[in-house]
């Protein structure tokens, strides 16, 4: 793993952070040798618990995009999303509409910074670490973020969303 000052943050996602007044955060991004497409992956790469990743996921509620905040350890409840949204129906999003909501791929999306604003639903299970990492805009980048931050940041509404373990 090695630290960038900004080369190989997405543009956008750069951009970003300096109007939100988070440029220090440039600093913090870690850039991988190899794409970390999977939470496992990006932990693994990190050193850090798989539920300390933030998941950035791009559902399709009656068609209206919306991003879920995820732990990297827990998986999304589709139904516990189309309830807490009041929708008819909730699908993961194809990858054409991750990109054309976002401005990102699948496996670099961050939880902020997206060409279009959509509704962002967080689920509590973020707020269980002092620090938590989110794609920085690549699959090969990543930044550190204190949880709370990051969810106002997104525009985030704590929600319970996560499959319950039985």
């Amino acid at each position: 793993m090695t630290t960038t000052s900004g080369s190989g943050v997405h543009p956008r996602f750069a951009d970003a952070l300096r109007e939100l007044g988070l440029d220090e955060l440039l600093s913090e991004v870690r850039r991988f040798p190899e794409a970390t497409r999977t939470a496992a992956e990006a932990a693994a790469a990190i050193g850090c618990q798989l539920s300390q990743i933030c998941k950035s996921l791009i559902f399709a509620a009656d068609k209206e995009p919306v991003l879920v905040l995820m732990d990297g350890a827990s998986r999304v409840d589709v139904e516990r999303v189309r309830e807490e949204l009041g929708a008819e129906k909730v699908t993961r999003a194809e990858a054409d509409v991750v990109r054309e909501t976002t401005g990102y791929v699948i496996g670099g999306v961050p939880p902020f910074g997206h060409r279009t604003r959509t509704r962002v639903l967080a689920d509590r299970s973020l707020l269980g670490h002092d620090v938590i990492w989110a794609a920085a805009g690549t699959p090969y980048t990543v930044f550190p973020m204190a949880p709370g931050a990051l969810v106002a940041q997104a525009g985030g509404i704590l929600v319970d969303v996560r499959e319950r373990t039985s």
